[in-house]
């Protein structure tokens, strides 16, 4: 089955011509830069192989190279899927077992490992990395960045929303794709920066070198003066039944395939978390052209912003607070899930189960930072600044700010007289990083004449960009808080709103309409931002307009269909709607509801196969008895059940270990962590040794 994308609303879809390779002896296509995960999924396989120990599916989870889920045997060599970049001709087989090792009849060539020595090492390309990059680099100061991609940008270059905060500070009302483009370019204006792609940090050692993986052959130790760390953060996994299906996988694998690989990742997906991550996954699945079926969140409010949830609701997905996951269901990949409604101590009540078809779960509870090389800096005496989610988890936008802001203070302690660290830029980046305010009731402009803005967002967050857009200077937000909602002051100022439309188009939730009394004044023109293809809907189409919160509101007639210039991707529709729904119009249903109908019956999983070590297939259970049994050591519990000893390195098993504590009643300070892994991740010996590979292509 046939999974690429072939249309986007927001991205271009460029490809090259195609080539086949094998899997498993099935010949399939692929793409210049694609990577194997991405051919394989495109091409409708999800399992790439089977674990050794229990014959478990496995399949793509983290698609980062940060664990061995996706690994299979490419050419006789083992390769982590989602890392590998796939090329004409090649022989791709399952994971079954190790392969043999190859006959060695001569020496093997070796080379002397390079030392560099460099004022500042950034680890990290994402904002905060290239932007702190950029102050050192406007100011002379030579520095090495390095980042694991192939390109710069982290994950600026899967966020094709426009950002949040200052449209003068951070790029507010631009795509994160398109911000990720300008730093690059200014990044690589720098004479004095130096860039390493596909290049990843492995350790930070006792005598201050850090040692890089160089281009996935070369093995260079670095030795910085400085070092920063904003190598961002991971994201946390859960405890289910089924949480290892092939088809559960966290929102940053989800995206890399729909809005890197642009692979159609799933045809019916459910969300688990209502941060701003699972939210946002959730409309580029959309955009995508793939069912979203529902999303749950434990607590009674979703925790991301209001504009992200309602935006998510008026296209019509169902979302459930006060509910978790109990289980993802099918034989060997996604079929269906199952959710419930949870008690005040979040647990499932029995009788509320609900299940619904799906082929993909989407986990995104929350992130952690990836700060192992920073605090392995601190406890060797290495002067180190950490930035963006690496110091703090916060919005892309905060980590921007937090990256020009650690350059700065990097550049001063190198002797930098022209890098004092603004007042006014520690005052933003607090509030880039602030938690959504308070949420302030709505109520429809008394105006029933003319043609005015209508604003749908009702909770204080850092955001501005319709201030700055308006001809008439007629939005105002307080200069002094960019968190407050905005006021259209016409009436007050005796001003008329002109109708361009600016504001609805630069919006970056989606919550502004203009309504227009001018032609009929009982049945207005409302214009409403629509982020999905031109063509799919119609002048002549009825569409059903819903309200902030996604409640129907009536059938109306689309007028028009138009795209402003500048509009950068974001189509208009004019719909005449009666006045008296005229102004509480948020937006079109775009979502059938049959879409996210339940089964008939509710679906319970019997395997208790709650895993906690993915790499080992430790269940939970396990865990559980060691700790009921008085252990409170996690190197104990590695050393007995082997949670721990796979390719991740306990990246993602340690939170969870550390979760099986808490739910045992386990106070934190009784608990010893884990001795961590010397490597970031897994390298081959001979890249130590500094044994020269022959690189294909």
């Amino acid at each position: 089955m046939a999974m690429r994308i072939e249309a986007h609303p927001i991205l271009p879809v460029e490809r090259g011509e195609p080539f086949t390779f094998t899997f498993a002896g099935q010949t399939m296509q692929g793409y210049p830069g694609e990577t194997i995960a991405a051919a394989l999924y495109a091409g409708g396989v999800r399992i790439f192989g089977h674990h050794p120990k229990d014959g478990a599916p496995q399949g793509i989870f983290c698609a980062n190279g940060q664990c061995a889920q996706c690994l299979v045997i490419a050419d006789g060599k083992p390769v982590k899927a989602c890392m590998t970049l796939v090329r004409p001709g090649m022989r791709v087989e399952p994971m079954g077992g190790l392969p043999a090792l190859p006959k060695v009849d001569a020496p093997l060539p070796m080379r002397e490992i390079a030392t560099i020595a460099v004022p500042v090492l950034i680890i990290g390309g994402g904002p905060a990395g290239m932007s702190a990059a950029i102050e050192l680099g406007k100011r002379g100061i030579r520095t090495l960045l390095v980042d694991d991609k192939h390109r710069l940008g982290g994950k600026l270059v899967l966020q094709t929303h426009r950002f949040f905060g200052s449209i003068d500070a951070v790029y507010a009302g631009t795509r994160g794709i398109d911000i990720a483009e300008r730093l690059d370019r200014e990044v690589r204006a720098c004479p004095s920066v130096e860039v390493w792609l596909n290049s990843t940090a492995l350790a930070v050692f006792s005598d201050r070198v850090v040692g890089v993986l160089r281009e996935g052959h070369e093995y260079v130790l670095v030795v910085p003066d400085v070092l920063l760390v904003a190598a961002g953060a991971r994201e946390r996994s859960l405890v289910f039944k089924g949480n290892t299906l092939p088809g559960v996988y966290g929102a940053g694998a989800f995206q890399t395939l729909v809005n890197r690989d642009l692979v159609r990742a799933a045809e019916r997906l459910f969300i688990v978390g209502g941060g701003n991550v699972g939210l946002i996954a959730g409309y580029h699945a959309l955009q995508a052209g793939i069912e979203v079926v529902g999303l749950c969140e434990a607590l009674p409010e979703c925790g991301g912003y209001k504009v992200h949830r309602d935006k998510l609701a008026r296209l019509g997905v169902p979302i459930y607070t006060s509910h978790t996951i109990v289980s993802a269901n099918g034989r060997d990949h996604v079929e269906s899930v199952t959710v419930a409604r949870v008690d005040e101590a979040f647990r499932p009540i029995p009788g509320t189960e609900r299940s619904f078809a799906c082929d993909t779960v989407l986990v995104a509870v929350g992130l952690d930072p990836v700060d192992e090389f920073y605090r392995k800096a601190l406890e060797f005496g290495m002067p180190a600044f950490a930035a963006g989610d690496a110091a703090e988890i916060a919005e892309a936008s905060a980590a921007i700010f937090s990256g020009k802001i650690a350059g700065l203070r990097i550049a001063r302690a190198l002797g930098a007289e022209d890098a004092e660290v603004p007042t006014e830029w520690v005052r933003m980046a607090e509030v880039l990083k602030s938690r959504p305010g308070k949420r302030i009731p709505l109520t429809p402009p008394p105006q029933e004449d003319g043609v005015f803005p209508v604003f749908h967002c009702a909770e204080e967050i850092p955001c501005n960009p319709c201030t700055s857009v308006c001809p008439q200077g007629l939005i105002h937000i307080d200069p002094g808080d960019i968190r407050k909602v905005p006021q259209f002051l016409g009436p007050k100022l005796g001003k008329a709103c002109i109708g361009c439309e600016r504001c609805v188009v630069i919006c970056p939730g989606l919550a502004i309409t203009i309504v227009d009394f001018r032609k009929d004044p009982e049945m207005p023109t409302v214009t409403i931002p629509f982020e999905f293809a031109q063509d799919r809907v119609r002048v002549g189409d009825v569409v059903t307009v819903v309200d902030v919160g996604g409640a129907a509101l009536g059938e109306v007639e689309v007028a028009e269909v138009r795209a402003i210039p500048h509009n950068d991707r974001t189509v208009l529709l004019k719909v005449r709607a009666p006045k008296a729904i005229a102004k509480g119009i948020a937006g079109v249903r775009v979502q059938v509801p049959r879409a996210a109908e339940p089964l008939p019956e509710a679906i319970g999983r019997l395997p208790d196969d709650q895993i906690v070590c993915r790499c080992e297939r430790v269940t939970a259970g396990e865990v559980r008895e060691l700790i009921r049994n008085g252990c409170r050591d996690m190197n104990e519990i590695k050393a007995i059940t082997r949670a721990g000893m796979g390719a991740c390195g306990g990246k993602t098993c340690g939170a969870l270990i550390k979760r099986c504590f808490r739910e045992e009643g386990v106070p934190e300070e009784e608990v010893t962590d884990y001795v961590p892994r010397p490597l970031f991740i897994e390298v081959p010996l001979g890249v130590f040794a500094g044994v020269r590979q022959e690189r294909d292509g």
